[in-house]
């Protein structure tokens, strides 16, 4: 292998390595995403349920090993406040998963390049 190819080949090992390197960080973010979902719609169902609520109906939060009483409204304020933490949590995840895409189809794009840059030089040895 000439100088010339080797300098490609080892750009092509360095976009390669990133490639996979986003890609994993992508099942990561993906998994994350998945665990948010999954505990908006629980807060969803939580907060639902105490819409169905009267005032004279008693809610309690554990604490630990304890019950302990806590007012209707106060409960739905905090379990609206979740809900809106996780919403934001969830875009912002949403925004990070759509930039790795995209950095994700440059290093893919780069890979092809030098792939087909590499493959011209050793055909014309």
């Amino acid at each position: 292998m000439d100088k010339n190819s080797a300098a490609l080949y080892k750009k092509m090992q360095t976009e390669v390595e990133s490639y996979q390197n986003l890609q994993k960080s992508c099942v990561k973010m993906v998994k994350q995403r998945a665990l948010l979902e999954s505990q908006l719609n629980e807060n969803k169902c939580v907060l639902d349920e105490l819409n169905l609520l009267g005032p004279d109906n008693k809610v309690y939060k554990l604490f630990g090993p304890v019950l302990v009483k806590q007012e209707l409204e106060d409960s739905r304020q905090n379990v609206g406040k979740r809900i809106e933490y996780i919403s934001k949590e969830l875009k912002s995840s949403s925004d990070t998963l759509e930039n790795m895409e995209k950095d994700m189809l440059k290093h893919r794009e780069a890979v092809a390049k030098y792939q087909q840059q590499w493959q011209v030089a050793a055909a014309m040895k």
